[in-house]
């Protein structure tokens, strides 16, 4: 199972947003970048990840789950640009900021701290659950 990072501007669409759209999640669309496309591409249902917060914040501040995979971006006029669905798993006890994760060893070589621009992204397993314990959440325990 592989593990990701979605980033959005809170202000545009927060997790309280995905939270509240409940089990049936939200689309990711909007992506226009090919290697963020490319991470969606390679996404199985059922896989989970990061929601973070850019610009504002710049923190996580919960889980998701991909509960639809690659499909057209209904917001695109091309076909190139497709997208997933993801719904809320489990909002942070504590939102973990970028610079704190910055300041973590074993988190240095995280996509996040070394190409923070690119709006979805792989997260390796052991980043996850560092991550999760970091926010208060028991990776094993996530519904």
């Amino acid at each position: 199972m592989a593990f990701w990072l979605f980033k959005s501007e809170p202000d545009v669409f927060s997790f309280d947003m995905l939270l509240a759209k409940g089990k049936a999640g939200e689309e990711w669309s909007g992506v226009r970048n090919y290697q963020a496309r490319n991470n969606m591409r390679a996404m199985v249902q059922g896989e989970r990840g990061f929601f973070y917060h850019s610009n504002i914040g710049k923190a996580v501040v919960g889980v998701v789950e991909v509960c639809r995979t690659i499909h057209p971006d209904s917001t695109a006029d091309n076909p190139a640009w497709e997208c997933v669905d993801v719904r809320a798993v489990a909002a942070m006890q504590r939102a973990i900021t970028l610079d704190e994760i910055k300041t973590v060893p074993a988190l240095a070589e995280m996509v996040l701290v070394k190409n923070s621009r690119l709006s979805v992204q792989p997260v390796t397993e052991d980043e996850f659950h560092t991550i999760c314990r970091m926010g208060g959440i028991d990776p094993a325990r996530l519904p």
